[in-house]
């Protein structure tokens, strides 16, 4: 049979991964800005005289990033482009005028990566099985609209097999490799986008191992809306969000709608050539704390949406290992540098998190499970090491029942070995 590709196609990461006999390996990807096992989801379009008029210079993942900040007013940047596959309102962006779908976008991205991974790209791929969320994120995703997306852009790269599998079913695939005996399993998995649970028994008969799903449930929130969390209530303040300005003979406050850019650093390029950014810059003159909205503007002016993210990212990071912990981004001025405390960011992330543990309640009552009928519960994704998130599950079960790890790459290696698999309808969504 023809080698099988696991292709994770994250709202934040990318990874793919095949199987070497019997253990699995990523594919690598060398680009402009070095090696690596994973790919940020992230494109970049930029005009290259050397290229010709209608050329377009494409870059995906870390050297997308890199080119969108050497070259700010001349690229155009797209990020977390799964966050759109189950839109039906999104029918499409412009890029340096010409109309691209989200199956050209996905089509893109695919290709970029097989050019990255040059030799490292299986040369017979017979199917490629493709992770996909319970629930899509966005307001009212229609899994369907997303399938038949994913479906057209994989079918223009001539893959002769494509099947779809719950991206926490393969991560509770890759998990169960090393189980010792028949267990009932749970698996969480923190994306960027999306928290998925599956749970799932598996046994082995006859040497080999089989599965029964119990359940499914999701959640269309996870570490981004941590991270926009922190800003709205680190940055946004110090930037005027909660200030008032003078119209006529009225005190007004600063509209809340320039600080939702906020949800993903690339919006704020977008921004800056808006109506609304030019409505902003009016607002300094009237405003009762000018201060505030020119350091916002200068932030918008001077791209520093990435670094902010970046130091956002480092501060939350802190704060899994830390009860306290220093958030530095020098743009701000003074106000750029100070403690961030543990018990605050669970305060500002209370309301997401009751939505991810209601996801949990959701499969476990749904399915009639009792937690302790759960003989192990594996924690996939970075968000997974947030304490407060584990101490939904440590509440709930023992600690011994409870394991990490592959956090990055348990689902692209758990699609790859179901790939390998006859009974691959078994396992597919």
């Amino acid at each position: 049979m023809a080698q099988a590709l696991g292709f994770d196609f994250g709202t934040t990461n990318t990874v793919l991964a095949l199987t070497d006999g019997p253990a699995t390996r990523s594919v690598s990807f060398t680009s402009s800005t070095g090696n690596a096992d994973s790919m940020r989801t992230a494109l970049s379009f930029m005009k290259d005289p050397m290229l010709g008029a209608s050329v377009l210079k494409v870059e995906a993942g870390h050297a997308a990033i890199r080119q969108f900040i050497d070259n700010p007013g001349d690229c155009r940047f797209l990020q977390s482009i799964k966050s759109f596959a189950a839109s039906a309102l999104f029918q499409g962006t412009l890029v340096f005028a010409k109309r691209q779908t989200f199956e050209d976008l996905m089509e893109v991205f695919v290709r970029r990566l097989r050019a990255y991974a040059g030799d490292a790209w299986p040369a017979d791929v017979g199917r490629i099985v493709t992770g996909r969320p319970v629930h899509f994120a966005g307001a009212n995703p229609d899994p369907a609209l997303a399938t038949a997306r994913y479906n057209e852009a994989l079918s223009r790269l001539g893959f002769p097999e494509i099947h779809y599998v719950y991206e926490p079913v393969a991560a509770a695939f890759y998990f169960a490799q090393n189980l010792k005996s028949d267990a009932t399993v749970l698996v969480a998995d923190f994306g960027g986008g999306t928290t998925d649970y599956s749970l799932v028994r598996f046994e082995t008969h006859a040497g080999k191992l089989t599965a029964t799903p119990i359940g499914h449930s999701g959640v269309g929130v996870a570490g981004d809306h941590f991270d926009y969390r922190m800003i709205d209530n680190i940055v946004s303040p110090q930037i005027g969000k909660g200030s008032h300005f003078k119209s006529f003979d009225k005190v007004l406050e600063v509209p809340t709608s320039y600080y939702a850019n906020f949800g993903r650093w690339n919006q704020l390029s977008i921004f800056k050539t808006s109506r609304e950014f030019a409505e902003l810059r009016k607002l300094v003159r009237t405003s009762l704390e000018p201060e505030k909205l020119e350091t916002f503007i200068d932030l918008v002016d001077h791209d520093e949406g990435y670094p902010l993210y970046q130091a956002i990212s480092a501060t939350k990071m802190a704060l899994s290992a830390q009860e306290e912990a220093e958030f530095s981004f020098a743009p701000l001025g003074p106000g750029g540098r100070k403690t961030i405390h543990r018990r605050d960011f669970e305060r500002w992330i209370a309301d997401d998190l009751a939505r991810i543990e209601g996801a949990l309640d959701e499969v476990l009552e749904r399915t009639n499970t009792d937690a302790g009928t759960i003989d192990k519960v594996f924690l996939t994704g970075g968000t997974s090491f947030v304490p407060a998130v584990r101490r939904i599950f440590t509440e709930r079960f023992d600690q011994d029942r409870i394991e990490t790890g592959g956090e990055l790459l348990s689902i692209a290696h758990g699609l790859a070995l179901i790939g390998e698999r006859d009974d691959i309808a078994q396992w597919t969504a």
